[in-house]
């Protein structure tokens, strides 16, 4: 296992968990994080607030674009787990070259690093959005995924391409998580269940795209830490490998449902605003587990609904709703 290890997007909702889980593990870790103000920064600086008082985490607040920053990182790094990105489908529409340059050239820039200081060993979160609009169900690693439907789904594509090469070219093991919908407490406000969650309890309306039908794989933050630790041991594992696993929950929910829960269990009645369907969302994501199953003995337990109860009771405790 490792011993140090290079987290990226630090601050961030997943990041951040995960720091706390290597650090109570006796493993060092590096967080690189940009604190930009695509949501408050605040939140950030709370996320991290447990990890940063650990004698075994360094903080370096910077951007991944900037390759100087990188150089200068701490030595003894001998893994990077590489979860920072611009996030979300609709936002990339309107930035495009902002996630092209984060999310691509950041991830080259990461690459780099690796090569250049021989670390061998990269765990890369990608998304289920490069599956676009599947018709197969559910979405298995073997489906071609040359149709995406955002600029997002795009850059986390060619991101996984960039580790193919330097597996090929350098021998660094390279394991690329698409993560299905991940949701739990410290998600970020700017999505849905979040969003819904603080709409709901102020009485104000909830924005529905389309009819309601569309079909998340939600999948809760515990269930992706099981999945992205036991990813860091496998990579530690295997030499001069490249693989790809879908993480999540392998059930779905339908939009309408998730909203009828929220509301269930804030005993609300939820007011509903429909609009018409976003350009860049997909009709449904469902992830195959079975390789991840296989791979890495990754066994999802939370029930969706359980899961929310959790959400909704911490952030009554945070104050924020």
């Amino acid at each position: 296992m490792s011993s140090r290890v290079l987290v990226t997007g630090a601050a961030g909702f997943i990041a951040s968990y995960l720091s706390e889980r290597l650090l109570k593990k006796g493993i060092a870790v590096v967080g690189v994080d940009s604190f930009d103000d695509f949501y408050d920064p605040a939140i950030k600086e709370q996320n991290l607030a447990q990890a940063r008082d650990h004698e075994g985490f360094s903080l370096v607040r910077g951007d991944i674009r900037d390759r100087e920053l990188l150089e200068g990182l701490p030595d003894g790094i001998d893994s990077i787990v590489h979860i920072a990105a611009r996030a979300g489908v609709r936002p990339s529409i309107a930035q495009p070259r902002l996630y092209y340059d984060v999310n691509v050239m950041g991830t080259l820039n990461l690459m780099e690093l690796a090569r250049k200081r021989e670390i061998r060993k990269f765990v890369f979160a990608s998304s289920s959005s490069v599956y676009g609009n599947n018709r197969s169900v559910p979405f298995s690693e073997e489906d071609r995924v040359d149709n995406p439907i955002s600029p997002y789904a795009a850059t986390k594509k060619a991101a996984e391409l960039l580790a193919h090469s330097y597996t090929h070219l350098y021998g660094i093991t390279c394991l690329c998580l698409r993560f299905f919908t991940v949701y739990g407490p410290r998600q970020r406000p700017d999505l849905a269940i979040h969003k819904f969650s603080k709409l709901m309890s102020r009485g104000e309306e909830i924005p529905m795209f389309g009819d309601g039908s569309s079909e998340r794989d939600y999948t809760y933050i515990d269930d992706i830490l099981q999945g992205l630790e036991a990813s860091l041991g496998w990579v530690h594992e295997h030499e001069g490998v490249h693989e790809i696993l879908n993480l999540g929950e392998s059930r779905t929910v339908a939009l309408r449902e998730m909203i009828s829960v929220i509301g269930e269990e804030l005993g609300i009645e939820p007011r509903i605003r429909r609009l018409p369907e976003q350009p860049g969302d997909v009709d449904r994501t469902f992830a195959d587990i079975s390789k991840a199953r296989n791979i890495l003995g990754y066994d999802p337990q939370w029930d969706f609904r359980e899961g929310i109860r959790t959400f909704l009771e911490w952030l009554e405790a945070q104050d924020r709703i």
